[in-house]
């Protein structure tokens, strides 16, 4: 492993631990109520003990998260594309995506909720609003980046629509798809999140958000944060594995992921 791999692996590593180290001895040190700020060691047994219902709640707030990363992927890049081929279609349609954009979803989630009957369908949709604009932007972007010169070649031997799309565009567009998909990962997660927070729904088919409500109705904040502390490794996790895709994607041939 290289130098500069190790310091960008051990250094955040270093720098967290030595954050808990600080939050337990300040926790201990003012003897501090669990109630009030459960220390790391506190969150982590509670954890342990609460394993089986929070993985069964982690692995439906993923399935929410994914789908709508994955709608959100394919919906962005193709109408990315539909825009690219076409300047009336994207005014016609790029405010929407905008308005889409700019509404809080707490605002247009009790919508949704009431207009779908299938709460995971609605969750789903949400989720899919806040992760999909970042994409079709940064992939639009991308497609009008590539260089003049080979479009200008391209229309000097005669390539269709299709072939300059195809050949031109994509390729240019590939590194602002990756950005904008690790834009998405995070949204997407806080879409499922926020989302299930407003439909406030209770039962077994519930991801980590009605976890936290139901802790904060009993005043369980060891459990709480414990489910915070899912989401927020979850997200870590996302944003990790675009990293990865980005350096598997451009690394051999693209600037922003050579050493």
């Amino acid at each position: 492993m290289k130098a500069g791999t190790r310091a960008r692996v051990w250094i955040p590593l270093l720098a967290g631990g030595a954050a808990l180290l600080a939050w337990e001895a300040l926790v201990r040190l003012q003897d501090v109520p669990p109630f009030i700020l459960p220390a790391p060691s506190v969150i982590l047994g509670t954890l342990w003990e609460n394993l089986g219902s929070l993985l069964a709640s982690w692995v439906y707030t993923m399935e929410i998260t994914f789908g709508a990363l994955l709608l959100a992927l394919a919906g962005g890049v193709l109408l990315a594309g539909a825009f690219a081929l076409s300047r009336t279609l994207e005014l016609a349609l790029f405010p929407f995506a905008i308005a889409l954009q700019v509404t809080p979803i707490v605002a247009i989630a009790p919508l949704i909720l009431i207009y779908v009957d299938s709460t995971t369908a609605a969750l789903l949709i949400c989720a899919f609003i806040v992760a999909f604009f970042p994409i079709l932007s940064n992939t639009l972007m991308g497609l009008r980046s590539a260089d003049r010169n080979l479009q200008d070649l391209l229309t000097i031997y005669g390539a269709t629509r299709w072939q300059r799309l195809r050949y031109l565009l994509a390729p240019a567009a590939l590194p602002f798809v990756v950005a904008g998909l690790r834009i998405s990962g995070g949204l997407a997660l806080i879409g499922a999140v926020v989302a299930e927070f407003a439909a406030g729904a209770a039962g077994r088919e519930t991801g980590l958000a009605s976890r936290i409500l139901e802790a904060s109705f009993r005043t369980e904040i060891p459990k709480m944060y414990a489910a915070l502390v899912l989401v927020a490794l979850t997200g870590v996790a996302i944003h990790l594995a675009a990293g990865l895709l980005a350096r598997a994607l451009l690394a051999r041939w693209h600037p922003s992921e050579q050493a």
